[in-house]
């Protein structure tokens, strides 16, 4: 299943239209069924403690609170009085009502229940009717530390406690000759699930077959995959132009690709092409909203040979379109492993970066492997192979 979340009036959409389809994506996760039980069984499906995570986009994030899941904890997320993002477990301490059905009322969070109000840090700071002290320890809430960044609203998914780093930064906002579109959506599948997806370049011969890739060429492509520590890279060496009407749009006259898919803890997928004077960088933040459900936060950003008011007609669509065919094979898969109920996943070489995606994610797990914030440190191994394409 695919939800797309939001589209604000710099995407195109109206900004009521985007207010009403926020709302629905808060909603949807209480419609969907969550099978969670059986997810302890899944390998994939992994705890990621001492990370950031995206909650939202900044736009979503209004005057009124909103509500989320991260890692299968419901959280409210609001704005302070000086406009800063705040997030709190979403549950009063006082009878357990969700604190996301209350009000944002001088900066703080007052349940809809009782009239109780916490501010960005969970204390209680008033309790209406009673005399003595508000603010006792059985009284907070735990919070969860927040950094508005890159035009996203990041959550650290440990509570109380101070981030040990920051979160990742997007590449080329803000940077002259480059243009951007961003779409947030939800997909039926685990955050190792989805980025090996965004990062498989087998799978685009045949389930977006004609949109980038056709049918294989008979070329011999030279694979290097390099991982260091949190992070593992796939370059694709010695590809022509693809025939495909996206590889058309970056270089009419042809030429050769260069190609880089990257995986960063705890889930961030990039796609990198350069193509002539065109440079396509697909960059999506994965969160798990449950185990089996991961929300993803993608900024598209292009600099191409031809004007984006010309190429972006056609390169959205073409892009919506094939991720609404990856969200249901994702969903497909997803429903097989709750049928199942464990992956029996058998690998090649082909497989570039999933099999070491997520044994770093399952160190992450473990707290023994960190996320990336910066540049990439000297890779600790490397291997190469060769593809047809």
């Amino acid at each position: 299943m695919l939800t797309q979340q939001t589209r604000g009036p710099a995407d195109g959409g109206s900004s009521t239209e985007a207010v009403k389809q926020g709302r629905a994506a808060e909603h949807a996760m209480d419609a969907t069924p969550h099978q969670t039980a059986d997810a302890a069984k899944l390998a994939t499906a992994v705890q990621l403690p001492h990370q950031w995570f995206v909650a939202c986009a900044s736009r979503r994030l209004g005057k009124r609170p909103l509500r989320t899941r991260l890692q299968d904890t419901p959280l409210v997320v609001f704005r302070d009085n000086e406009g800063r993002p705040r997030a709190l477990l979403d549950r009063c301490p006082h009878r357990n009502v969700p604190l996301s059905e209350g009000r944002v009322v001088e900066g703080r969070l007052q349940c809809r229940y009782h009239g109780w109000c916490f501010d960005g840090a969970g204390r209680c700071r008033e309790v209406p009717g009673l005399e003595g002290e508000a603010d006792l320890p059985s009284r907070r809430v735990a919070s969860h530390a927040t950094l508005e960044q890159d035009g996203f609203v990041w959550v650290w998914s440990t509570a109380d406690e101070v981030p040990s780093a920051l979160p990742f930064r997007f590449p080329h906002l803000g940077e002259p000759g480059w243009g951007h579109v961003r779409r947030s959506y939800e997909v039926e599948a685990t955050v190792h699930s989805v980025a090996e997806n965004a990062l498989d370049v087998p799978h685009t011969a045949f389930l977006h077959r004609g949109l980038f890739r056709k049918a294989s060429r008979g070329i011999a492509l030279e694979v290097i995959v390099r991982q260091g520590p949190g992070w593992v890279t796939a370059e694709y060496v010695g590809e022509p132009r693809p025939e495909g009407l996206l590889g058309r749009l970056m270089a009419p006259g042809g030429g050769t690709v260069d190609h880089v898919d990257r995986f960063f803890v705890p889930g961030i997928a990039q796609v990198e092409y350069g193509l002539g004077d065109g440079r396509l960088v697909t960059t999506s933040a994965l969160t798990p909203l449950t185990p089996l459900r991961t929300a993803v936060h993608t900024v598209v950003s292009y600099r191409l040979p031809v004007p984006g008011f010309v190429i972006r007609p056609f390169v959205i669509p073409i892009a919506e379109h094939i991720f609404r065919q990856d969200a249901r094979m994702l969903a497909l898969q997803t429903q097989t492993l709750r049928h199942f109920g464990r992956e029996a996943f058998t690998s090649t070489e082909l497989d570039a970066i999933g099999p070491i995606a997520l044994r770093l994610l399952q160190k992450a797990s473990r707290g023994s492997e960190r996320a990336v914030e910066g540049g990439l440190e000297a890779p600790v191994a490397e291997k190469r192979f060769r593809l047809n394409v």
